[in-house]
């Protein structure tokens, strides 16, 4: 299932950035509604004490659970991850501090308590996310603290919506940005969710800020096998997907840049329980992290997992080892 929520609409029902498909054609933040938990085994560390870290249950969210755990084990902690697939449970745990830490997307997270705090059409009409990743996370910051939570720092990693051509389309056409396409005067057929028709950051964003001729949506899905498809058999031009799908290669197509910054900043960022895990050691360990992974990084850490069946926990460890961020 695509990770089909976490920017076409927010939870709660207000509008925000909720979906991002996550790498390789992974799965929701809010994919599954019955809200299943499930935990791993504590994995011993020092004597720093206990974290519970919660991962939403699709790729990218599982990978990112375990980077976390094991940079925190390797700080001292003992460490343990906890599945919650939807937003709507994860974050009142994080409050109660039933988990401790949790991956996060700047702009989702900062719309989503913008709904819970402000109504469920204040993500609508009175935004606080941004293109702008400092504004987004000083919003962020203002609305997490009331409630406990903390949102460190954000790094380089971005998990945001990003359209795909063909690469035979992009080089016929000449096409390495949207706004390329716009002044190109080509009408395109979109694949993607139904709502793309009349959420900003889709069909009408493309028309207002790049120019772009929408033919029509075809709703195929948020960056399924199926909208790929259809963009690389032709039947659609462009598809809704995310910077971290990792599976493009598959289907001969490449993204096109948001040169001029029509998404949110969904930029990847720990958030924490501020009573049981704002120490500043946690802080240290994970801006590490936070600090060397890079939205490439996310795509091959994802293709691996989906692709290549590997074990997210395996891959975090190889990859936490490759840039020296945990003792061998």
């Amino acid at each position: 299932m695509s990770k089909t929520t976490r920017v076409l609409g927010a939870s709660l029902g207000a509008l925000a950035l909720t979906v991002s498909l996550a790498a390789c054609g992974g799965d929701s933040l809010e994919k599954s509604k019955d809200g299943g938990a499930a935990s791993s085994e504590p994995s011993a560390g020092g004597g720093k004490g206990t974290l519970v870290i919660g991962s939403a249950g699709f790729t990218e969210a599982n990978v990112l659970a375990e980077l976390y755990a094991q940079v925190l084990k390797d700080a001292g902690y003992s460490t343990s991850v906890k599945t919650v697939n939807n937003r709507e449970l994860y974050e009142p745990s994080l409050e109660k501090g039933e988990i401790d830490v949790v991956p996060e997307y700047a702009a989702t997270l900062a719309e989503f308590l913008n709904a819970k705090v402000n109504g469920a059409k204040a993500p609508e009409e009175k935004p606080v996310a941004s293109s702008d990743i400092a504004a987004t996370v000083a919003a962020l910051e203002k609305l997490a603290g009331p409630l406990g939570l903390k949102a460190l720092p954000a790094g380089g990693a971005v998990d945001q919506n990003a359209f795909a051509v063909t690469k035979e389309f992009a080089q016929k056409n000449n096409l390495k940005t949207l706004s390329d396409l716009g002044t190109s005067g080509l009408k395109v057929k979109i694949a993607a969710g139904d709502e793309c028709a009349v959420r900003p950051f889709c069909a009408p964003g493309l028309t207002k800020t790049y120019g772009i001729q929408v033919a029509g949506i075809d709703p195929k899905g948020v960056g399924t096998p199926q909208s790929k498809q259809a963009v690389k058999d032709g039947a659609d031009q462009l598809v809704l997907t995310t910077t971290t799908d990792a599976t493009l290669d598959g289907y001969g197509l490449v993204l096109l840049d948001d040169d001029k910054k029509l998404q949110n900043a969904d930029n990847v960022l720990p958030v924490v329980n501020a009573k049981d895990a704002g120490a500043p050691e946690v802080a240290a360990a994970l801006d590490k992290l936070t600090k060397a992974l890079t939205t490439a990084d996310l795509i091959d850490l994802n293709r691996k997992v989906d692709a290549e069946r590997a074990k997210p926990a395996d891959v975090a460890k190889a990859y936490l080892e490759s840039k020296g961020l945990v003792k061998k």
